[in-house]
């Protein structure tokens, strides 16, 4: 059979579907451990016990994903991308799956082992990266990664939208808490079919060199001791480590103070998204054009704060809605401006090890605040780590104003693109 000459669609596909699982999750996870009156709650467990369980839950996935990333993209640099990407599909599939057991069973330990194994297999950025990388020139590499964010944009619009719907029996009598990962799993499983049928192999030379199975552990490392890039990698960590606290128990906090649905989250989450969308396809290339990285993030970074801020203190509903926009506007000029910047830090020939360390970062500021968060919830209120969060990302745009003044003052739109 004939294979498609671009991996562009189907690299496309599977960060689609790697998104898409992440935001199915986000309106049925608080409800299964956090509201004792949904139908599908795991019993037994107490409040405090919902809450700490839905942190060590949520910090699962992305604590994996932080040790094995880059071992999976160092398993590709030697036997391909195509494998690995078609058997990490494959591991997905079976990590809903299981999920769905764990939840029509109330298995406990399932539900973690599925996140946990998801996490381990499912780490297919770096490597649908690197066959981007394989595969386009200098000149289109920048619309070509461009796809990545667009998967991400509408993996956060569907995802959240979907779990709340296919999760409400309202619609349909059978849809329950199991109906979106059934349906997340055959849609991996069809990803991964479509990759063995039509992807065809963009490494053109296979690597051997040796295996650092500690290279997470290596980045992290090297953040704390880059002397020129300690504080980017700083004001990165600070930002992500806040914006997990807020979307960990976001949920949870809606649950708790205005009684929300599966389905009004999953819609509250997917109108999230498609501001940021709107906010990355019409504005933030335009303000990129006229201002600096360093400028745009000093405003950006506090409006964040004050929007999560906002979040845990309003005492109406309508207000949440009010906030969104400015949110979404904020986040999407953060994300590209950051990583940006970090980029632009470094010379061409070192932008894979350090956007490498990043990713990192990145992780591991997505792994800590869900386990700190459920304690912290248990301890006073579902929106303790709300404010934490926004104190947070307050402190990532105190460290940018005040310790990084050296930063390039140049437009994105003047980065070059490295070969």
């Amino acid at each position: 059979m004939k294979r498609a000459r671009s991996p562009l669609g189907i690299v496309f596909a599977i960060i689609l579907v790697d998104v898409l699982g992440v935001g199915i999750l986000i309106p049925i996870i608080p409800l299964l451990l956090t509201d004792p009156a949904y139908a599908y709650h795991i019993s037994g467990l107490t409040a405090q016990q919902g809450f700490i369980t839905l942190g060590w839950l949520l910090a699962m996935y992305p604590l994996m994903q932080f040790l094995t990333t880059p071992l999976l993209g160092q398993l590709s640099d030697h036997v391909g991308r195509r494998p690995v990407l078609a058997f990490s599909l494959l591991g997905t599939s079976l990590g809903y799956v299981a999920f769905a057991i764990g939840i029509i069973t109330q298995n406990l330990p399932l539900l973690f082992f599925s996140r946990a194994f998801d996490g381990i297999t499912g780490s297919t950025i770096s490597v649908a990266q690197a066959a981007i990388a394989d595969s386009s020139t200098p000149e289109n590499r920048t619309r070509a990664f461009g796809l990545i964010g667009a998967a991400f944009g509408i993996g956060f619009i569907i995802g959240p939208f979907l779990g709340g719907k296919l999760s409400d029996p309202s619609i349909l009598p059978w849809f329950n808490a199991t109906t979106p990962f059934w349906f997340a799993a055959i849609i991996a499983l069809l990803n991964s079919i479509a990759v063995f049928m039509f992807f065809g192999e963009t490494l053109k030379e296979k690597s051997h060199d040796a295996f650092r199975f500690t290279q997470s552990l290596i980045n992290i490392k090297t953040a704390i001791l880059d002397a020129k890039l300690r504080k980017l990698f700083t004001v990165s960590f600070l930002f992500q480590a806040g914006f997990s606290f807020f979307t960990s128990f976001f949920g949870a906090w809606m649950i708790y103070r205005f009684a929300f649905t599966q389905g009004n989250i999953g819609d509250f989450f997917a109108l999230i998204g498609i501001c940021m969308a709107i906010t990355q396809g019409f504005i933030t290339g335009r303000i990129a054009k006229l201002f600096a990285p360093h400028k745009v993030l000093m405003v950006s970074l506090l409006l964040i704060s004050f929007t999560i801020l906002g979040y845990a203190t309003v005492p109406y509903v309508w207000m949440l809605y009010v906030i969104i926009p400015f949110q979404a506007l904020a986040m999407g000029l953060t994300m590209a401006n950051l990583t940006g910047i970090i980029s632009r830090s470094a010379d061409a020939k070192s932008q894979g090890r350090i956007l490498g360390i990043n990713a990192s970062v990145q992780a591991l500021a997505q792994s800590l605040p869900p386990i700190l968060a459920g304690y912290v919830a248990a301890t006073y209120a579902p929106n303790t780590p709300i404010l934490i969060g926004a104190v947070s990302v307050f402190m990532a745009w105190a460290i940018l104003v005040f310790f990084t003044r050296n930063i390039p003052t140049k437009p994105l739109n003047e980065i070059p693109v490295p070969a």
